[in-house]
């Protein structure tokens, strides 16, 4: 009997799940596939190498890898810290936001960038683009120099990574370190 009862309330049970209709998740019309992230991450650590050496360490509050336009968006915090061939870090460059183009490995930093070499060099600028093929911090944006011994502000800024060859070509400003006091 207690069998026979409880064989009823399955079947009836069975019943009653199988005739429920399906809840379908609603699907935005308006998405597009081209805007969502293929990799998205917090807190990102990214190390980048040539030949086993460490080259380049980048730190983001948030990274987004898009595969369609090869682009990794970064903001919340941009740090990234550059290393020479003996891999002792020379640079460390910041930016609250910033890109790399996933196909030359460039990297683009934007707003409130600044850039503080170990040998005492700082340059300050709103955008500036390290060059991976050359390894070259460039910029055509108005740009301030400080050192120990002066300061220089103007348009247009090449460098190496190490901030120690320097050139802006357009200088609007310059001033020694002993007249800045």
């Amino acid at each position: 009997m207690r069998y026979l009862l409880f064989l009823a309330a399955a079947l009836v049970f069975l019943h009653i799940g199988c005739g429920e209709k399906k809840v379908r998740p609603h699907i935005n019309p308006d998405l597009n596939e081209e805007e969502i992230p293929a990799q998205e991450s917090w807190d990102a650590k990214v190390i980048f190498s040539d030949s086993g050496r460490t080259t380049a360490i980048l730190y983001a509050g948030h990274l987004r890898v898009f595969a369609e336009s090869k682009e990794t968006l970064l903001d919340s915090g941009v740090r990234v810290d550059f290393y020479n061939p003996d891999e002792i870090k020379t640079t460390t460059l910041t930016s609250k936001k910033g890109k790399v183009d996933d196909a030359t490995k460039n990297l683009y930093a934007v707003d409130s960038v600044v850039a503080i070499s170990d040998s005492g060099v700082t340059i300050k600028t709103n955008e500036l683009m390290w060059r991976n093929k050359d390894a070259k911090i460039v910029s055509d944006e108005f740009v301030t120099i400080l050192t120990d011994k002066e300061k220089i502000q103007g348009y247009g800024f090449e460098s190496n990574q190490n901030l120690t060859n320097y050139v802006i070509y357009n200088i609007t400003y310059t001033a020694r370190a002993d007249s800045l006091k």
